[in-house]
């Protein structure tokens, strides 16, 4: 039996006598047979060249402001220029500034201070141009006079809203008015209840026929 032999004319084992049991040449790695004669091995032909990948084209990020291609130009049409003007027909001559004196405003008139003050020597004080004279209330939501005379002697004598005093200023003077069950006199003279009298610096005031409730009002 022919010895196995190396077909390959370019390998160095070409025609050469190989082992037996060779599938393939060691040097090139071709297949073996028993061929002895090489056989003519056809010309490589030249793979065709392939045509280059196209890359697709880089999209450029667009700018911050494109001008949209129907953008007309913005340009202004050159007006035509107007004559200077001369000032010196129409300057006005500077008028004096006349400096409005400012005018004075009083100050508020304030009522004069109201004080009540007990034979005790206790004192009572308005507070305001107006108010009730009487004793707190002791049902709850009623509001105290402004005149409080609670927890003077003999203070059941004096009603809850015993009389109303305000400053009048068309009289220029405090005005009181009786209210009461048991009476006021004032300067011992009794008052007559719902009518207004004047009360003046130093005039006294009884509340009651008694003689039990006694103040002296003053003007500060």
């Amino acid at each position: 039996m022919p010895a196995n032999r190396c077909p390959n004319p370019s390998c160095e084992y070409f025609n050469r006598a190989l082992p037996n049991n060779a599938k393939v040449c060691p040097w090139c790695s071709t297949p073996v047979g028993n061929v002895v004669s090489p056989t003519p091995q056809a010309p490589i032909q030249p793979q065709p060249s392939q045509p280059p990948i196209q890359q697709p084209p880089i999209q450029q990020p667009p700018s911050q402001y494109q001008r949209p291609a129907t953008d007309q130009p913005n340009y202004q049409v050159p007006q035509p220029q107007q004559p200077p003007v001369d000032y010196s027909t129409v300057y006005q001559p500077r008028v004096s500034y006349q400096p409005t004196p400012p005018v004075y405003t009083p100050p508020p008139q304030r009522a004069p201070l109201l004080k009540l003050i007990h034979s005790t020597g206790r004192e009572f004080q308005l507070v305001g141009e107006g108010g009730y004279i009487g004793r707190r209330s002791q049902s709850p939501g009623i509001a105290p006079p402004e005149i409080d005379l609670t927890g003077i002697p003999n203070e059941g004598i004096v009603s809850r809203r015993h009389a109303r005093v305000d400053w009048d200023w068309s009289q220029n003077a405090y005005m009181i008015v009786d209210m009461s069950t048991n009476g006021i006199y004032l300067n011992n003279t009794p008052l007559t209840p719902g009518m207004q009298y004047r009360l003046l610096n130093g005039d006294s005031l009884r509340f009651g026929q008694d003689n039990l409730v006694n103040f002296t009002a003053y003007l500060m």
